[in-house]
């Protein structure tokens, strides 16, 4: 059964290549979606912003995906993941990095 989380990541991942880390984790495990930075949301990233994500696949990828997300790449610096599990609206064929 395909789960999907939303994830709002805060902490030191702008610059640093998180997102291209995340598409390559991706692939990794096994799982579809999407990231970016958001620097639309101060009130949930703050004034320097964060990195906006949804992951979907197996349940079991889609936490070690999290997992994985969580400890972040040795540049970054990941202080929070907010997490919101989702019923899918669509189903992603691939892992993109979104502007």
């Amino acid at each position: 059964m395909l789960k999907q989380v939303h994830l709002y990541i805060k902490g030191d991942i702008i610059g640093v290549g998180f997102r291209a880390w995340t598409r390559i984790q991706a692939k990794i495990n096994g799982v579809t979606g999407w990231v970016r930075n958001n620097f639309e949301k101060p009130e949930v990233f703050g004034p320097g912003g964060g990195v906006e994500a949804i992951i979907q696949g197996e349940e079991q990828r889609v936490n070690k995906m999290l997992e994985t997300i969580k400890k972040g790449p040795p540049v970054s610096r990941v202080e929070e993941v907010e997490v919101f599990f989702e019923e899918p609206k669509e189903v992603f064929n691939g892992f993109e990095i979104r502007k």
